[in-house]
């Protein structure tokens, strides 16, 4: 019973959900729209790194990388990262600078090449981590940040018995979330944060820094919401016209969330 109650919590979308006004776009239309990039692929407006989540062996990371390449020209380099070896956030930073370092050389002393960044679930976080100055190293030069399901205001399951010390950086209210979410940097990249409805295991609402809203979508009738974010169709589509340079389906503001949940978006 404790088996099919928690695999009740983590699968959503088993009743009818609103449709996003400002992100409207159907599963069969981000299909159909992909197959048209396919045949029309264009380089993306800079190199893109793909950062994979807590639990990711090395397979959600390099599959979204390789879709993204589907719809970008030969020349466009997309490189993927994943960190399932890795047991901190500072851990997660330095394999990212020394994977840019292998793949993407720079003669800055303080910072990387520029870059757009997917991140998925955790990735996210890493990213935002890796933007920041810090003392004595380099930082990660982020333009454009797309996040999928990312906890930015922390994961809802990370409040379970843990040792990893991730999954405690991930808590509601921990140091780490609360220099992430401090005062706004010059340094933070253009944020785009989307996720999916009925994500139990981080929850929706937590998926956008303070005072933003994520661009979300309904949830597919009885599917790991937050397992199978990272392939959704609608937010890969939304992702990759963005990084082609063409006019991108989700608008802004981002609509609130179903039952008032989250805070809208500035500006």
């Amino acid at each position: 019973m404790s088996l099919l109650l928690s695999l009740l919590l983590i699968i959503g979308g088993c009743t009818a959900t609103p449709t996003n006004p400002t992100f409207a776009l159907t599963e069969r239309q981000a299909r159909l729209a992909w197959d048209a990039m396919c045949d029309t692929p264009r380089p993306f407006e800079r190199p893109v790194i793909v950062l994979g989540g807590i639990h990711d062996p090395g397979l959600v990371a390099p599959n979204v990388a390789r879709h993204l390449r589907e719809v970008s020209s030969e020349e466009t380099l997309v490189v993927p990262i994943s960190f399932f070896t890795t047991g901190t956030f500072d851990a997660c930073r330095r394999r990212v600078l020394t994977v840019m370092d292998d793949t993407l050389p720079a003669d800055d002393p303080e910072e990387t090449t520029e870059v757009d960044v997917v991140a998925v679930s955790m990735g996210g976080l890493v990213a935002r981590h890796a933007a920041r100055a810090v003392a004595g190293e380099r930082r990660l030069r982020v333009k454009r940040l797309f996040t999928i399901a990312t906890p930015h205001r922390g994961a809802r399951l990370a409040e379970l018995p843990t040792f990893d010390r991730r999954i405690l950086d991930m808590r509601s209210g921990s140091a780490f979330l609360a220099r992430l979410n401090g005062n706004m940097h010059p340094d933070d990249p253009e944020l785009f944060p989307y996720t999916r409805l009925g994500d139990a295991i981080v929850g929706p609402e937590r998926t956008a820094p303070p005072h933003q809203t994520p661009w979300w979508v309904p949830n597919p009738p009885l599917t790991f919401a937050h397992l199978t974010t990272a392939h959704d169709p609608r937010i890969l589509a939304d992702i990759a016209r963005r990084l082609r340079g063409e006019p991108p389906f989700a608008v802004a503001p981002p609509a609130p969330l179903p039952g008032g949940r989250g805070t809208a978006a500035t500006p």
